[in-house]
């Protein structure tokens, strides 16, 4: 069976009410009633250790077996030539160029996208089309090459591996179907967004408020939801009181994530703890409750795995008291809980 490319939008996923992580999920798991992959997915998509299929994947109890050559070192690169070449007029003016393409095509990735459009030919010509103009701005050279060199790891990991899922960035889908023979895209006949997806969507709505929100019924739908092992129960209680702080609403915050807090196990999304622990430690700094904050971040920081953003709230919290006109108009995502 040849290998099956699925494309990733990384952090993206939690824009897209019909393609996120949950339907991701989803995907997976009416590709293998059909005899397509199984309990392990395969992973060259880089080395973002918050991707919030990093979450998802293995709390649906799906395998991610890393790819050798995931892009850490090429995105490195990248970031040195960009560093390069803003010290110089020339460089800058190409730095435009590039900006230019990029938000082109994150005009693309941005509109509403479902799993149909996400393999769909139209985005792969905007990715072809992209790719093109970078390397029009910034040329064949050094500054087109990590991503040259990014797509040979990926194909020498390959090279060995007959079947399987594989996760790929959604830009590089069109070369790697090209150049890996017998790579295919997966066959959606008969595949609906269901249940799963529509949690994961929910919370993410909830993490990303917006003014024009009606909060009252985004507390009903998250208040009445039991959860998943993708999108569980005490991360919908830790999105809700993220709406009660937004409007001040401290106790009720409170209350929702201490609850939280006690319905973490080592079963839940490997981020949550962080997230939950990290917000709890802010609420109680709110109200003054410093010692106990304090024992909270602590909390945070002897975890096994902590989210960036939170292990940053958490050291901002162990040096000066947080306070609720630090946090801003809204929680603005699942990992952002400062």
């Amino acid at each position: 069976m040849p290998l099956t490319l699925l494309p990733d939008l990384g952090d993206l996923l939690r824009l897209h009410p019909q393609f996120n992580a949950g339907t991701v999920v989803e995907l997976l798991r009416h590709l293998r009633a059909n005899g397509v992959g199984g309990q392990e997915v395969l992973w060259a998509s880089g080395p973002d250790p918050d991707h919030p299929l990093r979450d998802a994947l293995p709390a649906a109890r799906f395998t991610v077996r890393e790819l050798p050559g995931s892009g850490a070192d090429t995105e490195t690169d990248h970031a040195q030539l960009i560093s390069f070449l803003e010290q110089y007029p020339q460089g800058r003016a190409r730095l435009r160029e590039a900006a230019q393409a990029e938000q082109a095509f994150a005009a693309v990735l941005t509109a509403p996208m479902t799993a149909p459009r996400a393999f769909s030919a139209e985005v792969q010509a905007a990715a072809r089309d992209y790719h093109a103009a970078m390397r029009a701005a910034l040329g064949e050279g050094p500054g087109t090459h990590w991503r040259a060199r990014r797509l040979e790891e990926v194909m020498a990991a390959l090279a060995a591996v007959e079947d399987g899922v594989v996760l790929v960035p959604l830009d590089d889908l069109p070369d790697l179907l090209e150049r890996l023979p017998g790579a295919r895209l997966p066959d959606l006949t008969g595949f609906e967004p269901g249940e799963t997806s529509r949690l994961r969507a929910l919370a993410d709505r909830a993490w990303q408020l917006r003014e024009d929100d009606d909060l009252a019924a985004l507390l009903d739908a998250l208040e009445r939801e039991t959860g998943d092992t993708v999108t569980p129960k005490a991360e919908l209680e830790a999105a809700a009181a993220g709406v009660y702080l937004a409007v001040g609403d401290l106790d009720s915050a409170r209350a929702l994530l201490e609850r939280a807090a006690h319905a973490l196990t080592d079963e839940v999304p490997r981020s949550l703890p962080g997230l939950v622990l990290a917000r709890l430690g802010q609420v109680r700094d709110a109200q003054g409750d410093r010692e106990l904050a304090e024992r909270t971040y602590r909390a945070v920081l002897a975890l096994n795995y902590v989210p960036q953003v939170a292990r940053e709230a958490a050291e901002a919290g162990l040096r000066e008291p947080f306070r609720l006109e630090g946090l801003g108009p809204a929680p603005q995502g699942p990992a952002s809980p400062g």
